[in-house]
């Protein structure tokens, strides 16, 4: 069953292989064609002599076969200039190699090149038989080449089970046998390769058989040991993983002259060995050490011939095994998790990053060398099971994880190729910190994090000591690196920048939430101040290095965001709940102020993000204190500082902002201050309103109506700052306070809030009551900001005005007839009197007529639309309601007033168009003239 498994698996592996690489094969062999035609046409060519021609020798020697080099190789003897320049280069392992083969991916095994015979001048290209040619060219050499390796290696295997099964030789003579079989394929193999092994057919240049006899012979290498040991016990286990573990090795090794694909069956061999070879007494240092030295050998060779998949996977199997090793051993031996883990480390600097730094190749290298993501997560994976496992944590071996992401920052700091690493080592750290947070402390025990409302990682004395160790590494490899490469490479600065920032304000948050005081804590806070102060001056210190300097690029926006935050850390760690929303929005000054002298784009966002702050602080708790603290005393209560300030601040700031640095930034604190202002007015109105609550009871019409002015008068104070300093944000919302207060208005005074409809008092007051309050000052309000905005802003906004102002006004005579006739309260069911529908048919005819003479006066179509719109109703109801309801002189006068209205209505309409066309007239000759 063994071999069959052997057998499955090895074809699955060959065939794997080989359809990887017959696609760059090809490629290659359709360039070589492409450079024979390219030499030959310009030997052939009649201005230029061949070079047979010119050497006295016969044009037939032209077409002879290239001569072959030691490794296999095939280079055309008599090559122009140009060729024999590109096709050679510095470097031990890449005899005849051209340079950019080299660079353009991993170099696959040298393949033999011929000159091609060219047809006679005038002859046509045998197409057919080309294709023929292919045909037979795949069947007979490529094809016959790769099943022959693939049926040597597993003859080799079925060989010692057929001994096994026959009993006709012992195993001592069968392994031999096996062994000795799988030495002559990789000596016949080195053997074909040095006495110049070529293929004479171009099709066949991918069939190369050195390479594929070695690999044949290296897998039943492999097989052969692993039997002599597990099978029939002839090699003790140090043995068989030493024998195993220098297969694996020298087949990576002559991976250098045979091609990637040989490098990844003795990086395969190499990794399973472990766990081919059982021991009763499992030694993590024999393991980890080995593991070392296969992923040594592994990086060098891959580094040589640039292989970045290769020395991927290496690092993908050493990281396995830690982890694997890490979840099942019984008693780990921290010891030796460190060591793999720093050797995989040391690997990656010295000999992946290091190896043949100074050379052309690397030295033109820059940006981020992806392979070392790998390692870095594997490690990073460790070091955050070494601080949050509770079988490490609570034995103190956090110390060994916090080890672990500083050689992570250290190793990024040395290679600045290796910058996923410091991503590693940041994502670790702030999973740790934050995992140490009690969940009852952010208000989580209803969603259950941890184990019993317990943190994900331990809180102890030493977890806060490593918090601030690697707090202070982070900020100061971060701003160094920073600095570094501020003016050669910013995003690779950047990057570094915000590390050096992220990491020690998450350290310090989650240690604040677990050690500290939530409400108020002094010795958190002075912390917090001094790495407002640090990120401070660390950002104008990068800023220095910027070339220009003084920019402020992204990594001083970093910087400078990092002190935003800390300093919105420290005032809520210094300051209870209504100082710290003050100060919070007086806050925003500061960065506004910076710009008078440095001109960062970031620090007009720093203020916007404390605006943003100070939104979602009065979002949580409107109240700003506190519901129970809040005090009942209108207007100077905890209400005015809590939105009065921010709302100046933010004035100021976008005033400050419009004189310096200008943009998006501005507009955003001039939202901010305008919103603010609006929230000032309205939570004391409802503070007043509702004695001293602000979080119960419902809005009532009188409330609402002051809401409505608030509004109505916002949108007037936006259009007048708006004329004065032109903004858009300043256009726009101006807009939109008008959109709002008429669908406030349409919504709650004509239907939710309708005394109509929710019978509510009005008051006793003939004049001044509710009803003055809610539709009358409206009304008023709505028609001056129409009149207002006329030729400020769009004709449909100012139409839409007029036309609220028109239905306020409306309301307010209705209603007030209304309450004339029923007192205080004026709800619909308590009935109509004759006299009272005989005043609505009235007045609402007076009604048309004035808004008729306000919309000729002030040329306006809405009101004289409105004025028709009413006068109609009044005619639909004279003619359906009055006729049925009114009797004797009631329906008599309701009719007489209509005619006459209609009447005069009529004249007037017809000495106003007969007047405008007595002027065009007159205007007529004057404009022809």
């Amino acid at each position: 069953m063994f071999f069959s498994l052997i057998a499955i698996a090895a074809v699955i592996a060959l065939f794997v292989i080989v359809s990887r690489q017959q696609n760059r094969i090809a490629l290659v062999e359709r360039e070589l064609g492409v450079l024979r035609g390219l030499v030959q046409g310009a030997s052939l060519s009649p201005h230029k002599p061949t070079d047979a021609a010119q050497k006295g020798l016969p044009e037939e020697a032209a077409g002879a076969p290239a001569a072959p080099l030691a490794d296999g190789t095939a280079v055309a003897e008599e090559a122009t200039p140009e060729v024999a320049e590109s096709e050679t280069w510095a470097g031990p392992w890449t005899k005849g190699k051209a340079a950019p083969a080299q660079s353009a991916g991993p170099i696959e095994p040298a393949q033999p090149a011929t000159v091609a015979e060219t047809p006679a001048a005038g002859s046509p290209a045998p197409a057919k038989a080309a294709g023929e040619t292919d045909v037979e060219t795949a069947l007979g050499t490529r094809w016959a080449v790769w099943v022959g390796g693939i049926a040597l290696a597993l003859g080799g295997l079925f060989l010692i089970r057929f001994t096994i099964e026959a009993g006709v030789f012992g195993p001592g003579v069968r392994l031999t046998m096996a062994g000795i079989l799988g030495l002559a394929l990789i000596a016949g193999a080195e053997f074909i390769r040095r006495t110049g092994f070529k293929v004479p057919v171009q099709g066949a240049a991918g069939a190369y058989i050195p390479s594929i006899l070695t690999a044949a012979g290296a897998f039943i290498l492999f097989g052969t040991v692993y039997a002599a040991h597990g099978i029939y016990g002839f090699i003790g286990s140090a043995t068989a993983f030493v024998l195993l573990g220098v297969i694996g090795v020298a087949t990576i090794g002559a991976s250098l002259v045979h091609g990637l694909a040989l490098a990844g069956i003795g990086l395969v061999g190499a990794m399973v060995t472990p766990a081919l070879v059982a021991s009763q007494a499992p030694n993590p240092w024999a393991l980890f050490v080995y593991l070392a030295i296969v992923l040594a050998a592994t990086a060098a060779t891959a580094r040589i011939r640039d292989w970045k998949a290769l020395v991927a996977a290496a690092f993908v199997g050493t990281g396995i095994w830690t982890i694997l090793y890490m979840i099942d051993a019984p008693d780990v031996n921290l010891a030796a998790v460190l060591f793999i883990s720093l050797a995989t480390l040391a690997v990656l600097a010295f000999v992946w990053l290091g190896l043949f730094l100074h050379t052309g190749r690397d030295a033109a290298a820059r940006g981020v060398d992806w392979p070392s993501i790998v390692p870095g997560f594997f490690i990073a994976l460790s070091a955050l099971g070494l601080s949050v496992d509770p079988a490490f944590a609570s034995a103190g071996d956090a110390l060994h994880g916090a080890v672990l992401l500083v050689a992570l920052v250290a190793v990024a700091l040395y290679r600045p190729r290796a910058l996923p690493l410091v991503f590693a080592a940041g994502i670790a750290t702030v999973l740790i910190y934050l995992g140490i947070i009690p969940p009852a402390t952010i208000g989580a025990n209803a969603l259950d994090v941890g184990l019993d409302a317990q943190p994900l990682a331990s809180s102890d004395a030493l977890t806060f000591r490593i918090g601030a160790a690697l707090g202070l590494i982070f900020l100061a490899a971060g701003f160094w690196a920073a600095r570094r490469f501020a003016a050669t490479a910013p995003r690779r600065a950047a990057c570094w920048a915000a590390w050096g920032v992220i990491a020690p304000l998450v350290v310090l948050t989650a240690l604040w939430l677990t050690f500290g005081d939530i409400d108020r804590d002094l010795g958190y806070a002075l912390p917090a101040l001094l790495l407002v102060l640090t990120f401070g001056a660390g950002g104008e210190w990068i800023a220095r290095a910027e070339e220009p300097p003084l920019t402020g690029g992204p990594a001083v926006s970093f910087a400078l965001a990092g002190a935003g935050v800390a300093g919105l850390l420290m005032l809520h760690m210094a300051f209870g709940s209504g100082w710290t929303t003050v100060l919070l929005g007086a806050a925003a000054i500061v960065p506004v102020l910076t710009t008078r002298r440095r001109s960062y784009p970031v620090l007009g966002w720093i203020a916007v993000g404390a605006a943003v702050a100070v939104l979602g602080r009065v979002a949580f708790d409107p109240t700003i204190v506190g519901a129970a603290f809040l005090s009942r005393t209108p207007v100077f209560n905890w209400l005015l500082p809590g939105y009065g300030v921010p709302a100046l601040a933010f004035g100021f700031a976008a005033w400050q902002l419009a004189r310096t640095t200008n943009g998006r930034p501005r507009l955003a604190m001039e939202a901010a201050s305008a919103l603010f202002a609006l929230l000032t007015i309205a939570m004391l109105v409802r503070h007043a309103m509702h004695g001293g609550v602000i979080d119960t009871g419902t809005v009532t019409l009188a409330e609402q109506a002051i809401y409505t002015l608030i509004a109505l008068g916002a949108g007037a104070i936006l259009v007048a700052i708006d004329m004065r300093a032109p903004s858009s944000v300043l256009r726009y919302g101006s807009m939109a306070a008008g959109v709002v207060s008429a669908g406030l208005i349409a919504v709650q005074h004509f239907v939710a809030l309708n005394p109509l409809l929710t019978d509510e008092s009005t008051g006793t007051i003939p004049v001044f009551n509710l009803l003055f309050l809610a539709y009358l000052l409206p009304a008023v309000a709505a028609g001056a900001l129409a009149l207002y905005v006329r030729d400020k802003r769009p004709r449909w906004y100012s139409a839409m005005l007029a036309l609220i102002a028109a239905l306020l006004a409306f309301a307010y005579a209705t209603l007030s007839v209304r309450r004339l006739f029923k007192g205080e309260f004026i709800a619909l069911w308590s009935g109509l009197g004759q006299l009272e529908t005989y005043t609505y048919s009235a007045l609402w005819l007076v009604i048309g007529v004035a808004l008729l003479t306000a919309g000729v006066w002030l040329k306006s179509q809405v009101l004289r639309i409105a004025s028709a719109v009413l006068i109609a109703v009044a005619v639909v109801k004279v003619f359906l309601f009055d006729m049925s309801e009114l009797e004797g002189v009631l329906r008599a006068l309701s009719f007489i007033g209509l005619g006459a209205v209609l009447i005069g209505i009529g004249l007037f309409y017809q000495r106003l168009l007969t007047r405008a066309a007595r002027g065009r007239t007159e205007n007529l000759p004057e404009t022809s003239g």
